[in-house]
């Protein structure tokens, strides 16, 4: 059995070789006290010396074979694996402020952080979960400089999966990204993606194919550090890629694509297996994949699970697989430490370090993103007249994110509706007038607006998802029609929809509506009402009722336009949304639909934000937005009345329903209080008196 002793050779480290020793000393001594005693006078002395020198010599050896001889059964040295973790980095590489005042992320700081950790474990691996793009105004030179991989090579990260916002400039620009990579010969981390591939009718199929093999994209990688073979793998999940409609790529299986990685890795030797996985987790545990995952692949040691924007203050044990998240945003680095062995891996500590202002900026790190900012404003912002910290208003209040699942108005989703609305009336060229409803959804809202100065950088944050027709970040806000029949199933997604779909909770302007939460799905919405706001400022046209079969005009973001062509499948068919031309004719692409300036540029959504702040200038924001203003009312009322005023078929078949069931209720009472009364009187329901 070998010692695992080292800078020794494993033939050296045998026990039976170390007894082997042991017995040819025990010979020698039994030999020169057996010569010693026939010792003649004349014996010169030097014998005695080469033999006591000989002896002595074996001391050492003998020592050695007497300690590790006897525990002939001792266990091997257990190593120590820790690894290092972030995901959904989302572009955050400068810190933010938060809406308790304070700062979060940055990458300077996570650089620190992380230098802090590999001090304390100099093997450990750093790795992220995907979606490291999108969130910043840097991620606009996300196709020409490949900003996210080059500073988190610099960071020391060694290997990155994708997510479905690394597709945000569609197959093409992470294509694009890939080689912009390769060209600034930055060391960069690997990218590991083993189910997720261009598919067979992309017509760029060949043209992204060649940029991942330039950059040396792989299924797959072994890694030894610190005397550990790891063996680590990226996957890609089924709601990752539903959120990426235009990358043009394919899903495999990922269930299947990580039991060819698991087994093509322990084939090469891995002892220690990671997954990288752009999946997630979930309370739900049927809709927790990475949970899913764990159950159904034997072998996977480690996921580093991104996508759900979870924060794991404890890691989830599947089976014998660890799952980590350390939340979005820079937010937090996450370091696990675990202790190998033949059969399991023991959790020896587990913490999430924040990275927020009581860590020091690292030097080199915030060097790097002054340069990236530089770039940003010559690139990209020169052409709004904006610059990078530019102060557009200032606002005594904070305006924060929508909290998940909660079905309310927020002040700053309807701040971004009137940004909608006004940027119509201001902004657009050619403006076809009209009444104009404008809409925003939770899903695309990125960052809160914190009291303070608000500055061109904070507006872009809030509105930072996608790309446009033009090729440049921002989605393009877009003009459809829909009926006023059509406008007040838009109000019922907001109301039915997101209890299943936090995301797609809405912000209008120019219409208020009221729904009771407690009434029939996709029934819910009580009424409907044009506001002031919405009419053409041109008519003298007064707000009232929707009228059915009336086009209106409504306006949003690409994303949210395309998403209302799923209502239908959303819904199981309940609901039903056309976006509409002018004309009533089908819209079938978007883009023909886009809103442009007087200059001819796409009127992005957040640039939409950012003018509507700057024409507060000096005053602020208006105390008007330091809640929600109730143009949105959920009711939770019990009341009979609330709950079936204005039935459509839903009501009326659940009502129905209802009242069938109770009558049954009623019947089998009456049933089984007169088999009772059979049974109290043998049988007969005549009474004895009777």
């Amino acid at each position: 059995m070998p010692l695992n002793l080292p800078g020794i050779s494993k033939k050296y480290q045998s026990v039976t070789f170390l007894q082997q020793i042991l017995q040819n000393c025990k010979r020698m001594l039994r030999f020169h006290i057996f010569m010693s005693r026939y010792e003649k006078p004349n014996r010169s002395p030097v014998w005695h010396n080469r033999s006591a020198v000989f002896l002595i010599g074996c001391l050492p050896l003998l020592l050695l074979a007497v300690l590790t001889a006897a525990p002939a059964s001792a266990a091997p040295v257990q190593p120590e694996v820790t690894v290092l973790f972030t995901h959904d980095l989302h572009s955050h590489f400068l810190p933010q402020l938060q809406e308790n005042g304070g700062q979060s992320g940055g990458y300077a700081r996570l650089k620190t952080a992380l230098d802090r950790e590999r001090q304390k474990h100099p093997d450990a691996l750093t790795l992220d979960g995907g979606d490291f793009s999108i969130g910043s105004l840097i991620q606009t030179l996300y196709t020409s400089q490949a900003a996210e991989l080059r500073t988190m090579g610099a960071m020391g990260y060694d290997a990155v999966t994708i997510g479905n916002h690394e597709f945000d400039h569609e197959g093409t620009g992470f294509a694009a990204m890939l080689r912009a990579a390769v060209r600034s010969g930055d060391p960069t981390p690997a990218l590991l993606t083993a189910n997720y591939r261009p598919a067979n009718a992309n017509p760029d199929k060949l043209d992204i194919q060649r940029a991942m093999a330039a950059y040396g994209v792989q299924e797959y990688l072994l890694l030894e550090r610190g005397g550990v073979t790891f063996g680590l793998f990226g996957l890609m999940g089924r709601d990752s890629h539903d959120c990426a409609p235009a990358s043009g790529f394919e899903l495999e299986d990922p269930v299947d694509a990580a039991r060819r990685c698991v087994d093509a890795l322990n084939d090469a030797g891995a002892e220690f297996i990671i997954c990288l996985s752009h999946s997630g987790t979930d309370a739900n545990e049927k809709r927790s994949e990475d949970e899913q995952l764990a159950r159904q692949v034997e072998g996977i040691d480690l996921i580093v699970s991104g996508h759900t924007h979870t924060t794991l203050e404890q890691p989830i044990l599947a089976g014998d697989t660890y799952i980590v998240s350390a939340g979005p945003y820079c937010q937090n680095l996450g370091s696990i430490t675990l202790r190998l062995s033949e059969d399991h891996a023991e959790l020896l500590d587990y913490h999430l370090v924040p990275i927020d202002g009581t860590l020091p900026q690292d030097a080199a790190i915030s060097h790097m993103i002054d340069g990236w900012k530089d770039r940003v404003e010559g690139s990209y912002l020169s052409q709004y007249d904006l610059t990078y910290d530019q102060v557009l208003t200032s606002s005594p209040f904070t305006l924060p994110l929508p909290p998940s699942g909660v079905q309310s108005g927020n002040a700053l989703g309807e701040l971004v509706a009137d940004a909608f609305l006004w940027a119509t009336r201001e902004l657009e060229a050619n403006s076809p007038g009209g009444t104009t409803v404008t809409v925003t959804a939770d899903g695309v809202l990125r960052a809160p607006l914190p009291a303070g100065e608000i500055t061109a950088s904070m507006a872009f944050d809030v509105l930072s998802m996608g790309v446009g027709h033009d090729g440049n970040s921002g989605f393009p806000l877009v003009g459809v029609y829909l009926t006023g029949k059509e406008l007040k199933a838009v109000a019922e997604v907001d109301a039915s929809v997101t209890p299943l779909m936090p995301a797609a909770q809405l912000y209008l302007s120019g219409l208020t509506y009221r729904f009771n939460v407690h009434r029939v799905p996709f029934n819910r919405v009580i009424e409907t009402k044009l506001t002031l706001a919405a009419m053409d400022p041109a008519s003298n046209q007064l707000p009232g009722a929707l009228e059915d079969d009336k086009l209106y005009r409504v306006v949003t973001g690409m994303y949210s336009a395309q998403m209302l062509g799923s209502v239908k499948s959303k819904s199981l068919g309940l609901l039903s949304l056309e976006p509409k031309q002018a004309d009533g004719s089908p819209v079938t692409d978007f883009n023909d639909c886009i809103l442009y300036d007087s200059f001819g540029s796409e009127i992005k959504e957040w640039y939409a934000l950012a003018a509507y702040l700057q024409s507060f200038g000096a005053h602020g924001l208006p105390q008007r937005y330091a809640a929600p203003d109730g143009r949105k009312a959920v009711s939770a009322s019990w009341n009979p009345v609330q709950l079936v005023r204005n039935p459509n078929w839903l009501t009326l078949a659940a009502s129905a329903a209802l009242a069938l069931a109770v009558t049954a209720a009623v019947l089998l009472a009456r049933r089984l209080v007169r088999r009772k009364q059979n049974r109290r009187y043998g049988g007969s329901a005549r009474r004895p008196w009777q």
